[in-house]
């Protein structure tokens, strides 16, 4: 049984909006606000005047909440945890059969679990370093690129820009971007699966 709040048809249209990239996907995860918000901001008009909510992908630009803009487009590692937990019970509850475009136009359909795995990976590259040694979650510092001395220190930040990935806000923050082990573990785990199941294949085939 599955006790859930939205319906299979709401489920697919709030994954179309969470998968598409002009909105809550970034190459690093799931946004915590739509960077639709970046051309059209959200605007109340209010007797005390205007709210709005802007897309802010990095640092705060307003001194609410004291100047944290976790809430406001960054990568905020815990949400993106929970939503891959969700992710992984929705299909353990409807299987293979209920796929969704990841990204959003790209015509690559995944079951849920793949899609699980798509998000958990886009947070492990957050911490991966690239040809030149730059880790997305350090942005451009240079030492912990090629100074031997901090190139392989990895910080965790409290979230991540929603475009680059660099880390912002309070390092370290090991209370939940740790989780990053647990998603290690389980790609890990997936992957070597994959390679068995292939492995026996190939066996069957030649015996």
């Amino acid at each position: 049984m599955l006790l859930a709040i939205p319906s299979r048809q709401r489920l697919e249209r709030v994954l179309q909006y969470l998968f598409d990239e002009r909105e809550f996907l970034s190459p690093y995860g799931i946004r915590s606000l739509s960077a639709i918000h970046r051309e059209q901001p959200f605007i109340v008009h209010t007797s005390n005047g205007e709210l709005r909510a802007d897309y802010t992908p990095g640092e705060s630009t307003t001194s609410i909440f004291g100047g944290n803009s976790n809430w406001r487009g960054p990568v905020c590692f815990p949400v993106n945890y929970l939503l891959i937990e969700a992710l992984q019970r929705y299909h353990h509850f409807y299987g293979d059969a209920f796929t969704v475009e990841v990204p959003a136009g790209s015509g690559v359909r995944m079951n849920l679990a793949q899609a699980a795995s798509e998000l958990s990976w886009r947070l492990i590259q957050l911490f991966l370093p690239d040809r030149q040694g730059y880790r997305p979650c350090h942005g451009q510092q240079g030492r912990f690129a090629s100074d031997p001395h901090w190139r392989d220190l990895v910080l965790f930040s409290e979230y991540f820009h929603g475009d680059d990935g660099r880390g912002c806000g309070a390092s370290h923050q090991t209370g939940w971007t740790a989780l990053v082990a647990r998603l290690l573990r389980k790609v890990g785990s997936d992957r070597l699966l994959s390679i068995g199941r292939a492995g026996q294949s190939a066996m069957v085939g030649t015996t």
